[in-house]
């Protein structure tokens, strides 16, 4: 054999691959950004890659692989997806949870890792956390408790250790000013949902096989759809502890563990019954019979519309007055004239008294944004609403307001309209109606005498569809709303 085929057949030898990656990992991490796609991004020392390697593991002797999302909000492991050959949702920041129970409540056959950090989840995402593992959805949280926010900056976390430093607590935590760190474990064991809680570390070679077993249970109870796991993880975080990759261990069982014990706090998942929940219904003519008694009959409209624009419409006025009622109103007028429509509401504290306002946009082109920031339609039912949006109404722009409570002097172009809204509703005898009789004016005001009869037709239904089967009300707002018709006066 020449010298060249020798080394050859000695870097073949020493190239073959006697253990590779699990099989739910990517062969090559393509999606990772770089020239490196073989390696993972994770620091030396830090558990995030061990971790990685036993869920891989798990995915793929359990055959999961093809069921499970992985579940990514902000923190050291919101890449994940480079290298999970998974389902995988990054989230905002603490929001896991919540995008799990989606997922898992809308396909129960769902495999669903909620993979967090003791920032993420300890403190922003607390509540969200907490009130899945309360509901006892099935999923698994995979907690990774480090002691400290790794991913931006280092600061205090809730599970910091008393004394240790970090970049918002110099001087180390003291449990006098910030509190002792929170056990999140315990606090989840209490609960009565939880199937199985138990604290392990990424440290020894001992810690970790029991890491390895854990996590295993956790997922056999998630298969068999028992509800709510929590495994949490001791790990480090060499860079913002300032400790050496070498140091990482002997600083997890010297450090987390006295004050983390490890073990296992609750495993009821032997005698839970599997999870059954009530399936969704995804088809829209089922969900319009369970949401609705009846399906209002409307005449569809497939022509160009009586205008020659998008419609930028703004419904303001004070809490109470039913703002937002009219806007849904207007909503259904247009969904049910075959436009594309959006309706996005905003209002104050106060139920009543305070401000409310909406932003209504109908259009026969995709609408690209329901913000509406200059209109060209301003429906006011009050004074202050013309005096604060006034300004944003485009030059020309059609304005509507209630003249119950006196009259307004306008300073400018454009087409002007009035209709005593709020007396008329009490002459009706429901002052609730005023909204509908503004919208009344509204229809008089937008559509020319050919297509007011087609069009009266959609508002009529609209008012049927918002106020459902309360019979009377349906009958005083379709009054109203043809009292606003005829009772509207052109000012300008």
């Amino acid at each position: 054999m020449s010298g060249v085929a020798e080394i050859a057949r000695r870097r073949e030898v020493k190239e073959k691959v006697k253990f590779g990656k699990p099989g739910a990992f990517f062969d090559v991490f393509e999606r990772r950004p770089g020239t490196i796609k073989k390696n993972m991004h994770y620091c030396q020392g830090c558990g995030h890659g061990i971790l990685h390697k036993l869920i891989a593991e798990a995915l793929s002797e359990f055959h999961m692989q093809d069921r499970t999302v992985f579940i990514c909000p902000v923190g050291c492991s919101v890449f994940a997806y480079y290298y999970f050959e998974t389902a995988a949702v990054s989230v905002p920041h603490g929001r896991a949870p919540s995008v799990a129970t989606g997922i898992v409540r809308s396909n129960p056959d769902a495999l669903v890792i909620s993979y967090q950090g003791d920032g993420d989840l300890g403190a922003i995402g607390f509540n969200n956390f907490i009130q899945a593992a309360n509901r006892g959805e099935n999923m698994i949280v995979c907690f990774v408790n480090n002691g400290i926010y790794g991913m931006t900056g280092g600061q205090m976390a809730p599970t910091t250790l008393p004394g240790q430093k970090t970049m918002t607590s110099p001087y180390g935590r003291s449990v006098t000013n910030e509190g002792y760190p929170m056990k999140v474990s315990e606090m989840v064991a209490a609960l009565d949902s939880p199937v199985y809680v138990e604290r392990v570390a990424l440290s020894s070679t001992k810690n970790i096989l029991n890491a390895r077993k854990a996590l295993r249970k956790a997922m056999n109870y998630m298969i068999q759809k028992k509800g709510f796991s929590l495994v949490e993880f001791l790990s480090a975080c060499p860079i913002n502890t300032k400790i050496s990759p070498d140091e990482c261990n002997d600083w997890i069982e010297s450090k987390m563990i006295p004050y983390f014990p490890l073990g296992c706090l609750k495993d009821v998942g032997e005698q839970r019954e599997p999870i059954t929940r009530p399936q969704g219904i995804y088809d829209p003519e089922k969900v319009w019979q369970t949401l609705y008694e009846s399906k209002p009959e409307t005449k569809i409209i497939v022509r160009d519309a009586p205008w020659k624009e998008e419609l930028r419409i703004k419904c303001a006025g004070f809490g109470g007055q039913g703002i937002l009622s009219l806007g849904t109103m207007i909503s259904y007028m247009g969904s049910a004239c075959s436009f594309n429509v959006t309706w996005l509401p905003a209002y104050g504290p106060e139920m009543r008294g305070g401000t409310a306002n909406c932003s209504v946009v109908l259009s026969r082109n995709p609408v690209s944004s329901p913000i509406v920031n200059k209109m060209n339609v301003l429906v006011a039912m009050n004074r202050p609403s013309v005096e604060k949006f006034l300004p944003d109404l485009e030059d020309g722009g059609i304005i509507i307001y209630d003249s119950s409570y006196g009259e307004i002097k306008f300073d400018r172009k454009g087409s002007i309209y009035a209709t005593r809204a709020a007396d008329i509703a009490k002459e009706i005898g429901d002052i609730r109606c005023a909204n509908s009789v503004i919208l009344g004016a509204l229809s008089k005001a937008l559509l020319s005498e050919n297509d007011l009869k087609t069009y009266t037709e959609a508002f009529e239904s609209a008012i049927v569809n918002s106020f459902k089967s309360k019979n009377i009300v349906i009958e005083n707002n379709i009054k109203a709303f043809h009292a606003g018709e005829e009772s509207v006066v052109v000012k300008k």
